[in-house]
């Protein structure tokens, strides 16, 4: 099964957002864990990869397992775990080869094109306190057909 890390930053009522050119969804940046690596670790390298900013003190928010079904068939599954942080160091870059970097206003969240998993997780991420653990089932073309969640408050 695929591990995928991502990570969200916030500043100044804003949301740094990957638009990928394939279908132009956006998306927070992150990707594959690399063999042994944490994924705090996984989540901190690819944003740093994807977007030339550092990011600090990153916190999970959220773990979810993505389910792709053709029918009734599971023809694919990954684990997805979302980070947040606040604190940035860094420009980001404005283009790079997995598509455009931007700000976006924390609102733009509801309405941006993207997967409605990832908007479920992202609000929550830059929004509540505590975790989130979900399923996400979509078709091949990435429709949602359910979704599954939990919500644990912050200790």
């Amino acid at each position: 099964m695929q591990r995928i890390a991502n990570l969200i930053a916030v500043k100044d009522g804003k949301v740094l957002l990957l638009q990928k050119p394939r279908r132009g969804w956006y998306v927070a940046p992150g990707g594959k864990m690399e063999s042994g690596e944490s994924i705090y670790e996984a989540a901190t390298r690819e944003f740093f990869e994807e977007t030339n900013v550092k990011a600090n003190n990153a916190h999970l928010k959220g773990t979810y397992t993505m389910v792709i079904k053709e029918g009734d068939e599971v023809v694919d599954e990954w684990m997805l775990y979302t980070f947040v942080t606040t604190d940035i160091t860094g420009e980001p870059f404005s283009e790079t080869r997995e598509g455009t970097l931007a700000w976006h206003p924390v609102e733009a969240l509801e309405t941006l094109p993207m997967a409605e998993g990832d908007r479920t997780n992202l609000l929550f991420a830059v929004s509540r306190k505590g975790m989130q653990y979900g399923t996400f089932e979509y078709t091949k073309d990435f429709e949602l057909l359910s979704e599954k969640i939990q919500k644990s408050e912050q200790l």
